[in-house]
């Protein structure tokens, strides 16, 4: 097959329009975040305060039933035996029950708005579940957008000078697209869809342990509700994050770093995670503090992920000449010389360190936890 030579320009024009999507993508996602917590705080909120509205009205409306039949009976017995009474006692027996039967109706009208406004929450409650939908609908747009900028797309366009080159890695940036939408998927559907499902259940529960066992129950349950909607606020956030911190663009790499580990730490509560910058907190260029951030994800991602470390430490050193980081876990460790199918992590963090010149070296055996040490020689 014929295929025509693309020019470093023509590719230049493309990471151009990447950039541009990416920062679009970036916002809107964000956006979404943003709306789902102040969504959520709200609404579970003022869930809680309807809830707390209806228990009152039932319960003034089991007195105001029971003081209706009395006033009712006492009606009765006075028009039986009309002639016994004065006509001020029979006045005030008629207008007695007359008031108590128009306060029960304005009870039962009360009642039945505030039944309606819980109904209207929980159905808006549902709204989250179309965020993240949203949200799932950009991780294709993203997912493509990352694999270009990641991969140094200006200095492949150099690289890149035969069809059959640009083709292999057409199919390669395919193949880690595909990979990063079943990721970000999986995530999405076993952390916050699932925790919206489980909401949805929750709160159908909650109307039940009201009617069957009252209030008091259903409060607690509510309270469990609450934290359930929070986790689940937590899983959106941290997907976001994943996809690309925007304090990497806006403070650069070492805040970052501090943000996201000990954001990470605090959501592996068995996990210590302890960061120290040993050189000069300054700027590096984009594509530096975007590499070496996903470097440092990784690693602590596998350490979490493979190794049950309870403890790891990441140690970050600039200086004028080079960047150097360690990380280390104290978990079950691994074979370095066993070759595993789905290492492509560790490919990917090789490709990345030798894109920016530098040196990735990996320590570790069964049972003594891994070291990875990253350098990258610096030529600003």
């Amino acid at each position: 097959m014929n295929m025509k030579r693309m020019d470093t320009k023509t590719l230049d024009l493309i990471l151009q329009k990447i950039i541009e999507t990416v920062g679009t993508s970036k916002h809107e996602i964000f956006r979404i975040g943003e709306q789902c917590r102040k969504d959520h705080d709200t609404l579970t909120e003022e869930l809680k305060d309807v809830k707390q509205l209806v228990i009152k009205t039932i319960d003034e409306g089991d007195k105001l039933e029971v003081q209706t039949r009395f006033a009712r009976k006492r009606l009765s017995e006075v028009s039986m035996h009309f002639k016994d009474y004065t006509e001020f006692e029979v006045r005030e027996a008629y207008e007695k029950a007359h008031q108590l039967q128009m306060d029960l109706t304005m009870n039962r009208q009360l009642e039945k708005q505030l039944r309606d406004r819980r109904d209207d929450i929980e159905r808006r409650l549902l709204g989250v579940s179309e965020t993240i939908d949203r949200a799932e609908a950009l991780v294709s747009q993203i997912s493509v957008v990352m694999s270009y900028l990641t991969s140094d797309l200006k200095q492949m366009g150099e690289i890149i000078e035969d069809a059959r080159i640009k083709q292999e890695f057409g199919l390669k940036i395919i193949e880690a697209q595909e990979e990063e939408r079943k990721r970000l998927s999986r995530e999405i559907h076993d952390g916050p869809a699932q925790m919206m499902a489980n909401v949805m259940m929750r709160s159908d529960l909650i109307e039940r342990v009201y009617k069957e066992r009252g209030g008091a129950e259903a409060i607690t349950e509510i309270k469990s509700l609450k934290k359930m909607v929070r986790s689940a606020l937590y899983e959106v956030r941290r997907i976001i994050y994943d996809l690309r911190p925007m304090a990497l663009d806006d403070l650069g790499l070492v805040p970052t770093l501090k943000k996201y580990l000990q954001t990470i730490e605090e959501y592996h509560s068995t996990t210590k995670i302890s960061f120290s910058n040993l050189g000069e907190e300054k700027r590096l260029p984009s594509q530096y503090e975007v590499a070496l951030f996903r470097l440092i994800q990784e690693s602590v991602s596998n350490a979490l992920k493979h190794s049950d470390a309870s403890e790891i430490t990441v140690k970050l050193e600039i200086n004028k000449t080079r960047v150097a980081v360690i990380i280390k876990d104290n978990g079950r460790g691994f074979d370095i010389r066993e070759k595993k199918a789905e290492s492509f992590g560790l490919i990917g963090m090789r490709e990345r360190v030798e894109l920016l010149e530098g040196q990735l070296s990996i320590d570790s055996k069964p049972g003594k936890g891994t070291i990875v040490i990253i350098q990258i020689p610096l030529d600003l």
